[in-house]
């Protein structure tokens, strides 16, 4: 696989080939009006849209390339709620006033993605069968085990797990234990960001793909968007929402996060005998090691791993290699299976771990930053950005508004990625 541009298909990535075809959204041609532009036709772009037109607002969203073509189409389709950190280290960090509104949003953050997917009949292989975060070992096992029961005194239906229940469930022994949470679950998510787009048109919103935002102006107390192939829009208010592919709209923007790829492997379909037991319940599962693997079946019986890669773009087959290695060492059985599919997409990292809300001007909004949660918490981060631009005073954001702050030497992300990739490989093997 090599390097695509903005415009040019998806990569040849499981869900490229076998999603449905995407919705109608033609290039914009002609100068145009609305209350709210949206550049970005990802999770953030599309879901704000969609909440903003279920308020009567007159949205457009451009996307340099068609909607689900950045992270949003290329990720492994889990959706878990939460963040990095657990609810008792957001209470430490903010207090209980903050956090305890910013834990209960992320909590049910599952909850908006599985309602807008019945809602709007998104099809999109939409499974809602709970997390299982395995502990590789004893020492891990005691965090996720206080994770789990920080949860758990918060109303949350979690199940600790041993290691012959993790077993069963995951058909591998390459786990001590673990835990389950019951408000996840996977969907195809580059037919998922179809659907948001599908539904926000027939809300009105027009979605407009191939229109690359070139420049960002103020004038006359409205924002001008001056697009590539020359189209201008005007609008009131202005969302940017271009997460792991943001370039130089906005002075320092890019700079705030670290794109680092997250690379995926889908096998071929495993027959039964071979793959019955892997994952058979229809759960998902990422281990709680700091360099994670991730994993899950999809609709067809495929096992998709997912892990970090190198970060520079993928040029062939060996980038995925560590994948395919961690695939056999869980799933003896499955050495020498096909790989049907390779691929990989960049997720922004913020230097907090906290997803990033900003207004640097007055009628512009950027969100940004999910850390590797985009699916659900992208989706509701949308739904909160619609209600903070409506001004819905009912529905207060818990997303604190924060300056841009550039990472310091941004240049030398590819070096902050090794080493970090280097660091943590040393933490696990140690744990």
């Amino acid at each position: 696989m090599t390097e695509v541009k903005p415009g040019a298909p998806l990569p040849d990535s499981l869900w490229a080939a076998t999603a449905t075809a995407g919705p109608l959204t033609p290039p914009l041609r002609d100068d145009a009006s609305f209350d709210v532009a949206i550049v970005g036709a990802g999770f953030t772009g599309l879901s704000t849209a969609l909440h903003l037109a279920e308020r009567g607002v007159r949205v457009g969203v451009l996307d340099a390339a068609e909607p689900g073509w950045g992270a949003s189409g290329r990720n492994g389709g889990q959706v878990i709620p939460g963040l990095k950190y657990d609810p008792d280290e957001l209470v430490r960090r903010f207090g209980a006033s903050t956090a305890e509104p910013l834990i209960d949003v992320i909590g049910r953050a599952a909850d908006t993605v599985f309602d807008l997917i019945a809602k709007y009949r998104i099809e999109c292989a939409a499974v809602r069968r709970g997390w299982i975060q395995p502990a590789p070992s004893q020492a891990m096992l005691e965090t996720v085990t206080r994770r789990a029961k920080q949860w758990e005194t918060r109303g949350v239906n979690v199940t600790l797990l041993d290691a012959a229940e993790v077993s069963r469930r995951l058909g591998t022994h390459a786990y001590v234990g673990g835990w389950i949470d019951q408000r996840a679950g996977s969907l195809h998510p580059l037919n998922y960001t179809r659907g948001l787009a599908r539904a926000a048109q027939s809300l009105g919103v027009r979605v407009h793909r191939q229109t690359p935002v070139v420049a960002l102006s103020r004038e006359h107390n409205r924002w001008r968007l001056s697009t590539a192939q020359g189209a201008t829009v005007t609008a009131e208010r202005v969302v940017i929402a271009t997460n792991g592919y943001t370039g130089a709209l906005w002075p320092g923007l890019r700079q705030s996060v670290i794109a680092a790829n997250s690379f995926l492997v889908a096998t071929q379909p495993l027959a039964p005998a071979i793959g019955g037991d892997i994952l058979a319940g229809g759960e998902v599962a990422s281990d709680s090691r700091r360099l994670l693997l991730y994993f899950r079946r999809d609709a067809a019986g495929r096992l998709v791993m997912g892990g970090r890669g190198p970060f520079a773009e993928p040029a062939g087959a060996t980038d995925w290699a560590h994948l395919e290695r961690a695939v056999e060492l869980m799933y003896p059985q499955l050495k020498g299976v096909r790989y049907d599919y390779r691929w990989a997409g960049r997720v922004a990292i913020t230097a907090d771990f906290l997803p990033h809300v900003h207004e640097p001007a007055p009628g512009l909004t950027i969100a940004l930053g999910y850390n590797g949660r985009g699916i659900a918490l992208a989706t509701t981060m949308g739904r909160h950005l619609a209600a903070r631009i409506a001004g819905d005073t009912r529905m207060p954001s818990p997303f604190p508004v924060t300056a841009v702050k550039p990472i310091p030497m941004h240049g030398l992300q590819r070096f902050y990625i090794t080493a970090g990739v280097a660091w943590y490989r040393l933490l696990d093997a140690l744990a």
